[in-house]
């Protein structure tokens, strides 16, 4: 099916036709919404007076902030106090007509607000309501304030991330992302349930129960005996498996899988083949006991060669390896594709969404400024 929009002729999206309901904020449930806006649904975003706190984070992308514009594309804003009773009202019509509720407030928050999703699956039966919180909606931690870093260090993620010296944080808000994924796809199984069904559901989604189960290889190979080590942009069991240096100073991390692949990385890359069957290199277990000799042969080739020519040559002889590039390597980079939105200081140039659909252009809508959809909505759900 498609429809006419401004002329030309537009595939209709997935979920056209769908409303979502959101009283949000932050990263967690602002990630899941914006994936259902981008596949057609509707979102209202329920803003308190003062706005989504991710809004004021920071004010790098001419005036807006980073991680709001990352993540609120195609949603309107209204404007609500939620402790005022005429503006519980609209909320209360607008849940009275969506297909999905999402909120990632306090467990217990929304309930104390009038909106307990007991009463709420009670009178809106097909409604799907869907809440993110740290540690579920029960349980010792359910009442514990939880924010990504805190997740990642109380499920054993920074444990293994790092290098000898300590634990670190992962650079980007892994927690919120996974978890904000986790209820996207919640909501997507619920609408397919419903289809059949007729009738909503309730899904809690734990930023900690996310994280924990990312983290069940390191916990069974614990559990087994065999902990994981930290040792930084490098493979514990894996040699040559690391990052090292050309001349120029760029970083290559290059991955030796195999013993036939150390024997063409010796032969190829390296100009001598004999280390290939050497003795002291020729397996991976021999190769990970003299790990130290084994990266200082790699270094010592890689730190008299320029980037450009090192990377043709790994590429000819088929070695897995990549660029430890930072932002701006990556804004440059070949395979980093685009997509530009609206926003209200100017348009967003920011890295597209990662599926790619055969035959199908996505158009994704703009930014909406504070309480920019407000007087439209209230009236919209006054009738």
């Amino acid at each position: 099916m498609c429809s006419v929009c401004h002329g030309h002729i537009e595939m209709m999206l997935p979920l056209d036709g769908l409303l979502v309901v959101s009283v949000e904020q932050a990263v967690a449930a602002p990630q899941c919404t914006c994936r259902l806006a981008d596949a057609g649904a509707r979102v209202i975003k329920v803003e308190r007076p003062e706005g989504d706190f991710a809004r004021d984070y920071d004010h790098v992308v001419h005036g807006e902030s980073a991680n709001f514009v990352w993540l609120n594309r195609g949603k309107q804003s209204v404007v609500l106090d939620l402790g005022k009773a005429e503006d519980k009202a609209p909320l209360e019509a607008m849940l009275a007509k969506a297909d999905v509720f999402v909120q990632n407030l306090k467990p217990g928050a929304v309930a104390k607000l009038g909106f307990a999703i007991s009463r709420l699956r009670k009178d809106y039966p097909r409604l799907i309501c869907c809440s993110i919180s740290g540690y579920g909606e029960s349980g010792p931690y359910a009442q514990r304030k939880a924010y990504d870093l805190l997740i990642q260090a109380e499920s054993g993620v920074s444990s293994v991330t790092g290098g000898p010296q300590g634990p670190a944080r992962v650079g980007v808000s892994i927690v919120d992302v996974a978890a904000g994924l986790n209820a996207y796809e919640a909501i997507l199984e619920a609408l397919i349930a419903r289809s059949r069904t007729n009738e909503g559901t309730e899904i809690s989604v734990s930023m900690f129960d996310a994280m924990a189960e990312w983290m069940t290889v390191p916990l069974l190979h614990g559990e087994g005996g065999v902990p994981f080590r930290r040792i930084g942009l490098a493979h514990a069991a894996i040699a040559p498996y690391g990052v090292f240096t050309t001349r120029d100073g760029a970083d290559i991390l290059i991955a030796i899988q195999n013993d036939r692949e150390w024997r063409v990385l010796a032969e190829k890359v390296l100009g001598n083949s004999a280390l290939g069957t050497n003795a002291r290199f020729a397996t991976n277990p021999k190769r990970v006991e003299n790990r130290e000799e084994t990266d200082a042969k790699v270094a010592a080739c890689f730190a008299r060669q320029e980037v450009a020519s090192l990377m043709k040559q790994l590429e000819l002889a088929d070695i897995a390896f990549a660029r430890v590039n930072d932002w701006e390597l990556l804004s440059k980079h070949a395979h980093l594709r685009r997509i530009t939105v609206g926003a209200p200081s100017g348009p967003v140039s920011m890295p597209a969404p990662a599926p790619l659909r055969a035959g199908q252009e996505r158009a994704y809508g703009p930014i909406p400024a504070l309480g920019e959809h407000t007087a439209m909505i209230r009236r919209e759900f006054s009738k």
